[in-house]
């Protein structure tokens, strides 16, 4: 029995700050529900907060403890394990980190850090690397969609220093079995009972498969032709209204 749903945001929510058609609707209809509801994101351009305000701001009905978010993760990762972060993250993300130790570092955190993702930024983690500190990471996603376009994730940067280093990441947020399975502690589910909808194929819908969730993949944001036979076993919708239109009718 179903009794969990996890939603991943960008791509499945809204897209370039609006939100995409019937999903307003859609979500209002699951919280209705006696379902545990959680939306996650591997998003490292936004602080968990601003997450949420801005999803209340497109009309989502969205606590902010059903929020959650792989920076986040990285942080209680950091002060659980008293690691110093040298932060290659997006401007926009420092708040995220506000308060943490960063003197005498010994760990590296990377997220899509945008125009830091240069030389000088990245062999300074080459070489905190080289010395031992862990390399922590908010996913592995190949690119995201933003203005009708694909741009890079953050997961090319951390092959690039694996392969340097010759060290395997710490992935904290999607696909990460430890992000999901957090997730679901917190909702008070098994991995059966819940279902995980994204439009990463790789990052959301066959992670959430391996972990023994169901899974759909929806033809919004990110998706690609073809994408669902990448995933076999998982559902396939255009878009999350459709989902829940045939999933849960009125």
């Amino acid at each position: 029995m179903l009794k969990a749903v996890l939603l991943d945001i960008s791509g499945v929510l809204h897209e370039d700050g609006r939100a995409l058609p019937g999903a307003v609707e859609a979500v209002a209809r699951l919280q209705a529900r006696e379902l545990a509801l959680r939306f996650v994101t591997n998003t490292s351009r936004k602080t968990s907060e601003r997450v949420h305000a801005e999803l209340r701001e497109l009309g989502f009905a969205v606590a902010p403890e059903q929020v959650f978010t792989a920076p986040a993760a990285i942080r209680a990762h950091l002060l659980a394990h008293e690691l110093r972060p040298y932060l290659l993250i997006h401007p926009d993300l420092e708040p995220e980190f506000v308060g943490l130790d960063t003197a005498d570092r010994d760990a590296v955190v990377l997220g899509d850090a945008a125009e830091r993702l240069d030389y000088r930024h990245l062999d300074a983690a080459f070489g905190l690397l080289q010395r031992g500190a862990p390399l922590l990471t908010v996913g592995t996603n190949r690119y995201f969609r933003q203005g009708g376009e694909l741009h890079l994730d953050a997961g090319p940067f951390v092959r690039a220093l694996e392969y340097a280093a010759e060290i395997e990441a710490t992935v904290l947020g999607k696909p990460a079995a430890g992000f999901f399975r957090a997730v679901l502690e917190d909702a008070g589910v098994e991995p059966h009972e819940a279902l995980m909808v994204g439009d990463d194929v790789e990052c959301d819908v066959a992670a959430a498969l391996e972990l023994g969730l169901e899974a759909c993949l929806v033809r919004s944001g990110k998706y690609r032709d073809g994408d669902e036979a990448r995933a076999p076993g998982a559902a396939c919708e255009d878009d999350l209204a459709a989902l829940v239109a045939r999933r849960f009718p009125e």
